[in-house]
């Protein structure tokens, strides 16, 4: 965990002040500049919680993508596009994960050019492990309620959609947080 900072103002809001003087309405610049922070602090944090286990966030990602997937394995290029990096970003992470005996690369049998990752036994110890420390710092996220989560998952979201992440259902029906209840007037996918 990075030291705290422990400034005498809110930096953010400060220069929002100043932005609003001199360009003009600073609503935008100060939410992008705060969600920006908050990356960075959810990152570091979340980075120190998997270090004892020998992780990076990206790492654990491409596990639990591989933990979740039904064979245990999937393709270089399913990772990236489920992990949304570039194809660079896959293959650095399972270089690592490899290394470490969590993965290993072979040939994917439904494409002779092609590979795949497949997490290891020693992999899911590792991932379960990993798991159960995240759960229990919930995600780096403590000082908010379930409620307060689904806000902001639902928040972002609209900018995931906007940026063509994924395609929604037109229509009333919307997707509840994941792991809170569906609101009265949608329904769950």
């Amino acid at each position: 965990m990075a030291k705290p900072l422990d400034l005498p103002f809110d930096p953010i809001e400060r220069a929002a002040e100043i932005w609003a003087e001199r360009f003009g309405p600073a609503d935008a610049m100060a939410a992008v500049t705060s969600i920006m922070r908050a990356q960075q602090i959810l990152l570091g944090g979340l980075d120190g919680l998997l270090r004892p286990h020998r992780l990076t966030f990206a790492r654990y990602e491409a596990l639990v993508l591989l933990a979740f997937s039904r064979r245990g394995a999937l393709p270089l290029r399913v990772i990236g596009e489920r992990l949304m990096v570039h194809p660079t970003s896959v293959t650095n992470t399972v270089d690592r994960l490899e290394r470490d005996g969590l993965v290993r690369r072979r040939p994917n049998p439904r494409d002779g050019r092609g590979t795949l990752a497949e997490i290891t036994p020693s992999g899911r110890e590792v991932v379960t492990r990993a798991t159960a420390d995240l759960m229990a710092a919930r995600f780096g996220m403590p000082g908010y309620d379930s409620l307060e989560l689904g806000e902001i998952f639902t928040l972002l979201r609209g900018l995931r959609v906007s940026a063509g992440d994924f395609r929604t259902e037109p229509g009333p029906a919307a997707v509840s947080a994941p792991g809170t209840a569906p609101s009265a007037g949608r329904r769950r996918r």
